[in-house]
Order: structure tokens, then sequence, then C-alpha cells
């Protein structure tokens, strides 16, 4: 369980290095509140002969003991000094205890605060040096401000990596652009399915679209997203012109991409690293794609269905 120790002895400046919610800290008060704190917090002592205590994990539980007026907390210690200490974080982390921007802003700490080197962290954590670089990279990508929406959990971190920076990468949007789309939709309650509408429009449907939702129109705009109402005569509205071009390439890219990854001589350690991200997000989606294709197939068909 570790030692027990005075609550007023942590020194948390890592808080904002992991993410927030709002809804799981509700439900961990409550837990706390009945039970106690079951698992210990992590950190390290900030030296020898200072009573401080730096925390890296637990912060959640730390929160709630400071409302519920516990004197003392389980805590446990995980490292020498503060380096070793969040090289352990991130060793033993998985993605539910450690999510990976919360694993891309330590590793940046460790190259820009403490100065190691990529072939450094990736030595010590056991990792590959790309899976290092995807991270910096990832992270060093993302403003400040996008950063703070992100870890205050007002805007998904889900929708930021397999939205917002696929269409940075292919569609030339810049980080200025980001930022506004972010700062408009963060904290409005809105799915990670509904932000990628938005975003789509915001980005690919022309002036009036963004216009709309620049001004905090979100409801009207989905509504009349989600509607998808045909064009009149022969000319083709906006979004449905969109959904054609979109469906275009993606008849084309499933294509070139079953011959491209077929192929044995790709083993570049530096491209798995990238396109496991990229996998992993393609995944998530397949059930969710391919009911739409399937659904929308039978819409287009109704005369055979």
């Amino acid at each position: 369980m570790g030692d027990s120790v005075e609550i007023s002895r942590f020194d948390s400046k890592f808080e904002g290095y992991r993410m927030k919610s709002a809804s799981r800290e509700k439900i961990l008060l409550s837990s706390i509140s009945e039970r106690g704190i079951e698992e210990p917090l992590c950190g390290v002592h900030f030296s020898p002969d200072d009573r401080t205590v730096v925390l890296l994990d637990g912060f959640k539980r730390f929160r709630c003991a400071l409302r519920l007026g516990f004197p003392a907390v389980p805590f446990l210690s995980i490292g020498r000094d503060e380096v070793t200490a969040i090289m352990q974080l991130i060793r033993t982390s998985n993605a539910k205890s450690l999510t990976f921007i919360e694993q891309a802003k330590l590793v940046e700490e460790l190259k820009r605060v403490y100065g190691l080197s990529v072939a450094d962290i990736a030595t010590y954590l056991g990792r590959s040096k790309a899976w290092v670089v995807v991270r910096i990279e990832a992270f060093s990508s993302m403003s400040e401000s996008v950063q703070a929406e992100i870890f205050s959990g007002r805007f998904p971190l889900y929708s930021y990596l397999y939205t917002l920076r696929q269409l940075r990468r292919l569609n030339g949007v810049t980080s200025k652009e980001v930022d506004e789309f972010v700062g408009v939709v963060s904290g409005k309650g809105v799915s990670t399915r509904d932000i990628e509408l938005l975003a789509r429009a915001y980005f690919q449907g022309g002036t009036e679209i963004r216009q709309h939702i620049q001004s905090g129109a979100i409801g009207f705009c989905l509504s009349q997203l989600k509607e998808a109402a045909p064009g009149h005569g022969n000319e083709l509205n906006e979004t449905v012109r969109n959904a054609l071009r979109d469906l275009e390439i993606a008849n084309r890219v499933m294509g070139r991409l079953t011959l491209k990854l077929s192929n044995p001589k790709i083993e570049s350690r530096d491209f798995f690293a990238e396109a496991e991200l990229l996998v992993s997000g393609i995944m998530r989606l397949e059930a969710r794609f391919r009911g739409a294709i399937g659904g929308f197939y039978a819409r287009c068909r109704p005369e055979k269905c």
C-alpha cells in the first residue's frame, strides 16, 4: 500500500501533465468517501533532506482527498529522482493509465528540461527511437491553447489525433485554423463523431459553413449537416458534393492501401511507429464505417432491398 504521507507535503507541479475528467473524478470522489484511497499515489521524494514529495500519478485521488479533508494519503516512491520516476511511470503504464498525449508530454519533458537525447530515452524505456520521436513530434505540433483544452478535458484527445491531425496532413490546415476550431467547439459537449462532422465541414465545406460554426451555431450546423438534403434540380448542394468527393477518395485509397500494405519490403521502424497510431484509429472506426456504408448502400438501391 505504501507509506502514509501528509497531504500538505505534496508538490503537484506535474498536475498539468495529466488529463482531467470531471465525470470520472465525480465517481472517484464517491468511491473514496465510502472506502478511502485503495491505491497509493505515486511520485518521488524531492531530495533526501527535503520533506517535499513530487506527485506524478494519482492527481484525481489527490484532489478528491483535498475535497474530503484527508490529512494524509498512501504514497509509493517510484524513483530515486524525477527523471527515473518519470521513466518508471512511462515504462509501466498502459493505454488506460497513461494516454498517448500524456506519454508525449512526459517524453518531451525528459528531452527539453532534463536534456536527455532521443536515444537515451528510448534505451531507458525499452522502446524504439521511432516510438519516442512520434510522441515528441505529435506534442510539438500541438499549440499551447489546444494542449490546454485537451488536458482540461474540454476537447477530446481522440478528435485531435484522428481527425484534426489527419486533416492538417492531408488538407494543409494551419495550426491557427486548428486553434480557432478547437476554441469554438471545446466545452460544448459535442461527441467525437459530431466533432469529425463539424471539422470536415469547417475545413472542407467552404466559407459559409465555416462562418456559421465560428459564430457558435453548433447545433444548427450539425442539424443541417446530418440532414444531408438532396440537391435541387441538377445542382448538388455543398454537403452532397463533399460526400461524393470523400467516397471517391475512399475508393481510391482503399485500393492503393490494399496493395501497399501487403508489400513485404515495408520494414521501416519509423514507418511502423507512425502507422501504428493511424491504424489503431482506423480499426476503431471500422465497424461504424462498415455499418454506415452498408446502410447508405441500401438507401441508394431501395428497389433492390
